[in-house]
């Protein structure tokens, strides 16, 4: 098995931050599975948590280091531990939103009850509010999306953003701002659209 594959490597003398430099600079994946390994719990659990069918999240485990292997790098990574917990955490919601993962099943109409309807409901507001986020972010300023994403999506700080970026510190904080009013206001106007269909 290949959870097994994990196990037989060595724990590394390495630190964290100089495998992430072996690893960029070489892309030796026994450099990766070092990294990775003690983390493979973690990842296990929280795609466990979204999931919530063992194997699924086992096999998540397994995607989810072949994302490690381009990704890694090209990102700077500062905290590997937060960036992991992210990248799973969006690989999960993906599989979730992918139509593959989705299963019919035969209903008897008798055992439907209404707060099956109320959570379909829910997850379709979900989905719409979301696809709305979308399209609210393509409409901001390159500056500020770019901002947006980077502390929202990436859970990167005012600091680590104006190093990535090379932008003052408070221009990344009124980037973010007014990113932030901007795309409430996106939100609202396309909310109060379709209220008003």
């Amino acid at each position: 098995m290949v959870l097994a594959f994990f196990k037989s490597i060595s724990s590394s003398s390495y630190s964290e931050q100089e495998l992430i430099r072996l690893y960029r600079e070489t892309g030796k994946l026994d450099l990766l599975s070092a990294l990775y390994q003690p983390y493979m719990e973690l990842v296990f659990g929280i795609c466990l948590k979204y999931l919530e069918e063992r194997e699924e999240a086992k096999d998540a485990v397994l995607a989810i280091f072949e994302e490690l292997v381009p990704k890694l790098r090209h990102h700077e990574v500062e905290n590997f531990k937060g960036w992991l917990y992210t990248l799973a955490k969006n690989h999960c919601l993906m599989q979730l939103r992918s139509s593959k993962h989705l299963k019919t099943n035969e209903l008897d109409p008798e055992r439907v009850q209404l707060t099956d309807s109320v959570h379909l409901n829910g997850i379709m507001e979900k989905e719409e509010h979301l696809a709305k986020l979308q399209d609210c972010l393509q409409t901001l300023a390159a500056e500020q999306k770019r901002m947006i994403e980077l502390f929202y999506l990436q859970q990167k700080c005012y600091k680590e953003i104006a190093v990535i970026t090379s932008v003052e510190w408070n221009k990344v904080r009124s980037h973010i701002q007014n990113g932030r009013r901007n795309l409430k206001n996106c939100m609202d106007k396309k909310i109060q659209h379709s209220t008003n269909e």
